[in-house]
């Protein structure tokens, strides 16, 4: 062959890779455009945007299983059968995405191909094990289907890793079970952050009897905690008048926060009564609630003893309704009790000063009495209250109170401190 004819052969050969070449760009902005305009489509409004997106862009997923998803929740166009077909076409597309397979799960449900929903739903969970959305729909599905121990085993895994889920979890395995034991052995793992949230559903719901098995468990434990954790089980306590409970639960608190044990003795059943330590806001130790007008902290400018004491100031702009200093005390029925604090006053203005009240916690016509009022101002000196508890009082509610005053200059200014708060049997 002669060199010019190889010269030309050559010529044409690369003429005829640029034309190849030329049209598979062509093809490939083709495809480009039309997913372009298939993508568009499928963002207006359903069901007619998802069709022209299939018509654009057939071999897409996502187109079918959408409308699918549009024709199993609509409430007009709601079409099982149609969603069906469309679902089957995504999982035939894409048969390795988890969310098509348990999709198609609910299509098949809904038709009563129930045993084809279970392996749809099962191999959604096959390839997306720890998928909280997989495993919460086959666990649903399962409830439906009275398959209990397989329901618990797949919403296990939805409280382990979705902490959002969580509520509704406890709420579907009451409602679907009412087992306690059984939720709590098969659906509960053993995972601090899941029994604090399952111990708050249970208090919230009162069931506290199983509410007291999971504060066991969850003490049992010994994973960090915060004391906030376990306060809401106190309030059910107290709330469901279960006093007795009330101090072998507060021991175990304390053990589990050694470094927060309150200054407490048989001497005086007061929870840091002199206030050296932190205010944990919840238990048996003092919770102060937030007023419109009256700070309330802890000094160490000014104290009766020790190194702190609580201090209240009154801003002079509210004739205040004040009670939201407070403590719960457990007590014995039927003895007498002597209520002590050290009060100092400043510059405390109109008729109504603070001072120092307790209560029945549950009945206040059982008991009921307050001290004196201090206005103007004193140097440290001590309050009494005296009193004997009922037949039926084993609660009570030990405040800092100071009435509103009735009297036309009623808005309070000035400062009370509070230290040295004792409560004890009167032998």
């Amino acid at each position: 062959m002669s060199p010019e004819t190889t010269i030309f052969r050559q010529a044409w050969q690369a003429k005829g890779v640029r034309a190849i070449l030329a049209t598979a760009l062509l093809f490939a902005s083709y495809l480009v455009v039309r997913q372009a305009v298939a993508a568009w489509y499928f963002e207006q409004p359903l069901p007619q945007g998802a069709r022209k997106a299939i018509a654009w862009d057939p071999r897409n997923p996502e187109y079918y299983a959408g409308l699918g998803s549009y024709y199993l929740q609509a409430l007009e166009d709601y079409d099982a059968a149609e969603a069906a077909r469309l679902l089957e076409t995504a999982a035939r597309l894409n048969p390795t995405r988890a969310r098509y397979q348990a999709e198609l799960g609910d299509a098949y449900e809904a038709l009563g191909r129930v045993e084809e929903a279970r392996q749809r739903y099962e191999r959604a969970r096959q390839l997306f094990p720890h998928s909280p959305e997989i495993n919460w729909r086959l666990g649903n599905f399962y409830v439906r289907a009275g398959c209990i121990p397989e329901a618990l085993a797949a919403l296990k895994q939805v409280v382990a890793w979705d902490p959002e889920r969580r509520g509704p979890v406890f709420e579907l395995a009451w409602r679907g079970v009412g087992n306690g034991r059984q939720i709590r052995e098969q659906m509960i793992p053993r995972q601090a952050d899941v029994l604090v949230a399952y111990l708050h559903y249970l208090v919230g719901t009162e069931r506290m009897d199983e509410a007291e098995a999971v504060w066991t468990e969850l003490l049992r434990l010994g994973a960090p905690l915060r004391p906030q954790d376990l306060f809401p089980y106190f309030d059910g306590l107290i709330r469901h008048q279960q006093v007795e409970k009330l101090p072998a639960a507060w021991q175990a608190f304390q053990e589990q926060f050694p470094e927060k044990r309150r200054r407490a003795s048989e001497e005086n059943l007061v929870q840091n009564g002199d206030f050296e330590d932190d205010l944990l806001g919840g238990g048996l130790d003092w919770r102060v609630w937030p007023v419109e007008g009256v700070d309330v902290r802890q000094d160490r400018r000014a104290f009766f003893d020790g190194t702190r004491s609580l201090r209240i100031a009154f801003e002079g702009k509210h004739n205040v309704d004040f009670w939201h200093v407070f403590q719960y005390v457990p007590v014995q029925p039927k003895m007498e009790y002597r209520l002590t604090a050290y009060f100092r006053t400043e510059n405390i203005t109109t008729d109504s000063g603070p001072r120092l009240q307790v209560l029945d916690a549950y009945d206040w016509n059982r008991l009921a009495a307050a001290t004196e009022g201090l206005t103007g101002s004193s140097a440290w000196g001590p309050l009494h209250l005296d009193f004997k508890t009922g037949l039926e009082t084993r609660l009570l509610l030990i405040r800092i109170v100071r009435p509103p005053s009735r009297k036309f200059d009623n808005q309070i200014r000035g400062t009370a401190w509070v230290d040295r708060v004792t409560l004890r049997p009167v032998k």
